[in-house]
């Protein structure tokens, strides 16, 4: 009996830091290729964290867009809620015949994907809880860094709440049990968007002054009157860490758009170091000169993708 082979389920990602046109490029190619786009974006799952999070809805279209808006600003959303999320859409769109675009910037959702994490859920175990309640701040940041010696998320720091949490994440991801949507077998097409380092800059410096223009300090203003806890919006990342600030007085607007486009250049900084270090853990990024043709190239790669029955060859035509 000859045996059956099945195709590989192929899915396209796009990435690159903060203000490099993922979204722009995602939907260009979501129409060539009857895609429907993924994002990874670990703000983006949010309800009413729009402006400063760039959802950027209206730029869709008609293309259909998955994991945004899933879930309320202070619920928990983690590494293993995204991949459970990601992985029953990404079946979904298959079954339809369409191509799965996972786009964003959040290099940990990406991998995630990408490398097939085997993660479990981390619920909260009360007698575990306690036991963390008597350690100290610094005892809890050793522990952490002890489960996760490679630990770049420096959000989980800034709490014992957040950092009691990452433990029990890393504890349970340690265990052997099989992820509840089992993982399809895949391959994938990794894109880059990479620009002049003084570019981006620029590019991140006025995009944000076009979100403040846009009403990003209105939204900030609604969310807390609608109920959200300021330490909520702190810790929704940098836009509403800053912007939280300015509503409350502690900083002027000037100051605030200063030290905030700093920062938002700080944390491409950090997007970038990620990226290097996938293209040194094996992931294969093919990078575009998004201020050349990016489009163009992108759609000559993903149609080669799409139509190679081969693996890819050390030189490509082009």
């Amino acid at each position: 009996m000859i045996p059956i082979v099945r195709p590989l389920l192929k899915i396209l990602v796009i990435l690159g830091p903060t203000a490099s046109g993922k979204t722009r490029l995602a939907v260009r190619l979501a129409r060539r290729f009857n895609g429907e786009i993924l994002s990874a974006d670990s703000r983006q799952v949010y309800r009413g964290l729009d402006i400063g999070t760039g959802k950027d809805l209206d730029e869709y279209g008609v293309i259909p867009h998955h994991l945004i808006d899933v879930a309320d600003p202070g619920d928990e959303f983690n590494l293993f809620r995204f991949q459970q999320l990601c992985l029953a859409r990404i079946a979904e769109i298959h079954g339809r015949g369409g191509l799965p675009i996972l786009a964003g910037g959040t290099g940990l959702y990406l991998e995630s994907i990408i490398r097939g994490y085997r993660l479990t859920p981390a619920r909260v175990d009360p007698r575990q809880r306690a036991e963390l309640n008597t350690l100290s701040d610094e005892a809890l940041a050793t522990r952490l860094f002890a489960l996760k010696p490679d630990q770049h998320n420096t959000t989980d720091l800034e709490t014992r709440d957040r950092m009691m949490r990452a433990i029990e994440i890393a504890l349970a991801s340690r265990s052997d049990g099989e992820p509840v949507v089992p993982a399809p077998e895949t391959e994938f097409l990794v894109l880059g968007l990479r620009w002049e380092r003084a570019v981006l800059r620029e590019r991140i410096a006025e995009r944000l002054h076009r979100r403040l223009q846009e009403g990003m300090v209105e939204e900030v203003e609604g969310l807390l009157a609608a109920g959200v806890a300021e330490e909520t919006l702190e810790g929704m990342g940098l836009e509403y860490r800053f912007v939280t600030r300015l509503v409350r007085g502690a900083l002027t607007r000037e100051a605030c758009e200063t030290q905030l486009v700093q920062a938002i250049r700080q944390f491409a900084k950090r997007q970038e170091t990620w990226f290097r270090r996938m293209e040194r853990q094996g992931i294969r990024i093919h990078w575009l000169d998004a201020a050349g043709d990016p489009e163009n190239e992108a759609e000559a790669r993903v149609r080669w993708f799409l139509e190679a029955s081969e693996p890819e060859p050390p030189v490509l035509p082009w």
